[in-house]
Parts: structure tokens; sequence; C-alpha cells
């Protein structure tokens, strides 16, 4: 059982910057892959980004695509989300998820782990 740990939520405005990041309570182990996705009031919940543990691929929404960055630290074991030139529509609760599978895990079923969860708002 993986816990996942997300901080560095909060409140910026609209072209500001935030870093998220997610902290597994084990190791993470090759093969998994570690995501982002995000739920804004009363909308599905939906992919942001996804970052393969032990080859680094990443992939992004083209909603956010140029202005977020993934990366991951093997060594800290951590995950994080740079977040730059944010709007609006950003405005969500954001969540870290891990899951092991093939394709491109995308999708939320793509996650067997969750974070609780940290709200982003931008304020316009």
């Amino acid at each position: 059982q993986v816990q996942l740990v997300e901080s560095g939520g909060g409140l910026v405005q609209a072209g500001g910057s935030l870093r998220l990041s997610c902290a597994p309570s084990s190791r993470m182990l090759a093969g998994i892959a570690t995501g982002w996705f995000r739920q804004a009031a009363g909308k599905e919940r939906e992919f942001v980004a996804n970052i393969r543990w032990n080859g680094g691929n990443k992939i992004y929404a083209d909603s956010v695509q140029g202005r977020f960055t993934i990366s991951r630290d093997k060594a800290e074991n951590t995950m994080s989300l740079q977040m730059n030139n944010l709007k609006p529509e950003d405005t969500a609760v954001y969540y870290c998820a891990a899951g092991y599978g093939s394709g491109s895990m995308t999708r939320r079923l793509d996650y067997a782990y969750w974070g609780q969860g940290i709200q982003v708002t931008v304020s316009s």
C-alpha cells in the first residue's frame, strides 16, 4: 500500500506560479507511473500530467502543455508539478496518483493510489 501526501497548494493571482509536491510513503519501484489529476467544482476529475518513475517519460494534457512541468527526484523519492502562468481555469483540487501499468496512463482508473488532494486557487 502506497500513501501519497501532497503539499504546496494555495492562492495565487493569474500569471503567477505554484509548485506542488507529492511524497510517497514508501520507495517508488521501477515501472510505476506517477501523475497529477485535478477536479474543479462540479466537474469530473481530469488528467494533468504524468511521469514514468524509471525512464522519466512525461505526458501532459493539452490544457497545461508549455505551462506545467512534472518532475521526479528518485533520490529524494518525491514528485513535483511546477505550474507557471496560472489561469483562473486552473483552479481545482489537485491530486497526486501512482499506479502500475503500460500505455499512456492518462485515465483515472489507471491509478491505484491517490493522495487526499490539495487546493489550488487562481484569482483573476
